[in-house]
Formats: structure tokens, sequence, C-alpha cells
């Protein structure tokens, strides 16, 4: 059961996080975007987001194979070398550990992004996160239909 509606008891800090998450949504390739959001989800538990970004993408044109395949990523042949940059750094900046985001995580992807994509990249990942970590605390469920 839901423990709590944020934009009712806090209206100003959620549109505050809704406006970083329009900026991402403006300066961050969607199809990328959808992979991230989805695979942040995912790593962090919320039934919510994995519901609403699948349907999200799959709405855009991503294929199902794809989306499946976000799950286990390394070892599925369907993303190129940015989108497997950027999961690997969905990964890392998700389950940042003591040590932060490994350098190679870093390197690799500042080899095939520009210092500005990649600088929206992290704000994407991060602005998931922030998605992630309210609905999961505050238990928002998918919809029973859509």
């Amino acid at each position: 059961m839901q423990r709590m509606n944020a934009p009712e008891v806090v209206p100003q800090g959620y549109r505050a996080v809704l406006g970083l998450e329009q900026y991402v949504k403006s300066n961050v390739d969607h199809t990328v975007l959808e992979l991230v959001k989805l695979r942040a989800s995912m790593l962090n538990g919320c039934a919510f987001c994995v519901d609403m970004h699948s349907r999200d993408a799959l709405g855009a044109g991503e294929s199902s194979r794809r989306l499946f395949a976000v799950a286990t990523w390394r070892e599925a042949p369907f993303f190129d070398e940015r989108e497997r940059t950027a999961l690997a750094l969905t990964d890392a900046v998700t389950r940042l550990g003591d040590h932060g985001v490994p350098d190679d995580v870093w390197d690799a992807a500042a080899k095939v992004w520009s210092e500005k994509e990649l600088a929206d990249l992290v704000l994407a990942i991060a602005t998931i996160n922030v998605w992630n970590r309210l609905a999961v605390t505050m238990r928002t469920e998918p919809p029973a239909q859509v």
C-alpha cells in the first residue's frame, strides 16, 4: 500500500525533480535515456518505474527483445558501444560504492560521449535514481490497468 503521495505533500520539491526530468529528456538521446531509466529501475527494484519505462520504450518503438535484455546487457549482443557505456555507467552510478565510479567505466564512456553528453547522461542517471528512491520508499505501485 502506498505510504504517501509526494506530489500532494511536497509539490514544490516534486516540481523541482520534474524540472530536472524535463532537462534530461531534452538533452539525452531518447533511446539511451529509456535504457538507462529501465536499467537503474531494475537495479533499484522499482516496480513502478520498471513498468512505466518499459511501456514508454515500447510505445516509442523499442523492441521487447532489447528491453528484456537490459537485465543482462553485458551478455546480450543487442546494444551498440554508446548504449553499452551508458548502461555500464548506470550500473556504476546506481551501485555507487566506496570508491565511486571506476576509472575504466568513466574512461570508456568518455571515449564515445562528448563532455556535455556525458554530463547530461550522469544527470539522467542521477534523476532516475531520485525517482526510484522516491517510488520505492513511498511504495508507489504500477497502475492496475493501462
